[in-house]
């Protein structure tokens, strides 16, 4: 990344300053880098955990599924899914509260004695995968940011911290060539006047 600057003071200054806000942003932004890769692992391994659960769940009530055919879907329905949010690393992320079922009034006498069993089987399935949904979202939201955090760290260590340096280096050198320029130039002046001194003396 090419760099603009003046050689001059005042642009030495900005980009001692500017160097200066990199330097001291890096350690947070790879702190930041570090939680968020955590926290992705985390989320994703719950993702998983809750696939795993929701899949065995389903195996276990294989052994009634021809039961299944007489249940009637239309007896449980989701009213509301209640999520709230937690900052993680200042990534707002989703995180499961409730979940609000609708039952629908059935006769007991009229229809299988397992259907009450049958309602808590639909419940329990949809809550898992629900939790699992918002989990996935999770990573999905840690994943970006970690991303993104991981561009902005390799841009100040790799790029931008290495052309402020380069730039005031470069400002630096022209700076001290100018004033030794301007010394020298000072010494043969003072030379000739003294020369000419001599001689008119």
């Amino acid at each position: 990344m090419a760099i603009k600057f003046h050689y001059n003071k005042t642009s030495l200054q900005q980009l001692s300053k500017q160097l200066k806000i990199r330097v001291n942003a890096l350690p947070t932004l790879k702190n930041k880098e570090s939680a968020l890769r955590t926290e992705v692992k985390k989320a994703k391994d719950e993702a998983a955990r809750l696939d795993r659960l929701l899949d065995e769940k389903i195996i276990a009530n294989n052994s009634t599924l021809r039961l299944w055919n007489e249940f009637k879907p239309e007896l449980v329905a989701i009213k509301e899914v209640k999520l709230s949010v937690k900052k993680i690393a200042g990534v707002k992320t989703p995180i499961l509260d409730d979940i609000v079922f609708e039952i629908k009034e059935y006769s007991l006498f009229k229809n299988p004695s397992w259907y009450p069993d049958g309602i808590n089987v639909i419940r329990e399935l949809a809550h898992i995968a629900l939790e699992r949904d918002v989990f996935e979202r999770k990573t999905e939201l840690l994943d970006f940011a970690r991303k993104k955090t991981t561009q902005k760290v390799n841009l100040y260590e790799k790029v931008q911290i290495p052309g402020y340096e380069e730039a005031i280096l470069k400002i630096k050198r022209f700076m001290e060539d100018e004033e030794n320029l301007s010394k020298s130039s000072q010494k043969i002046v003072k030379s000739r006047m003294e020369k000419k001194e001599s001689e008119a003396a």
